[in-house]
């Protein structure tokens, strides 16, 4: 390779900015954007575009919510059924009060995570 051809690719190279600028809104980091560099794509508007049929974090919580619900008020019922001696399997019974219990830990697992996390963050140092 020679001389010509290593300054043909510096000279058709994008500049990056050399220092970050820090915003006077408190937000800390790199805030000079996205590159526009050939073949790079930007990862937030990738995951922006992708996730428009995906349901967000929020509804997927909400869902998981129900569905412990759902499956508490199933287990309840076959309670009632089974006390008055109208189950005729009381198999269905075990399964549905074991399923409500396993869902019940998952919920508080994941509630003590998020909360574990929490703290975590709130005791960073600035």
């Amino acid at each position: 390779m020679t001389i010509a051809a290593i300054a043909a690719i510096g000279a058709s190279a994008v500049s990056l900015p050399t220092t970050p600028t820090l915003p006077t809104t408190g937000q800390v980091g790199w805030t000079g954007g996205f590159p526009d560099l050939p073949g790079a794509t930007d990862p937030t508007a990738t995951a922006a575009a992708g996730a428009s049929g995906a349901p967000s974090f929020g509804q997927t919580l909400s869902q998981a919510v129900d569905g412990l619900q759902s499956a508490q008020a199933n287990a309840d019922r076959l309670a009632v059924s089974a006390a008055t001696g109208n189950l005729t399997n009381v198999h269905d019974y075990m399964i549905a009060a074991t399923e409500a219990s396993l869902d019940t830990e998952l919920t508080v697992a994941v509630r003590n995570k998020a909360v574990d996390a929490f703290n975590q963050i709130m005791n960073m140092g600035v």
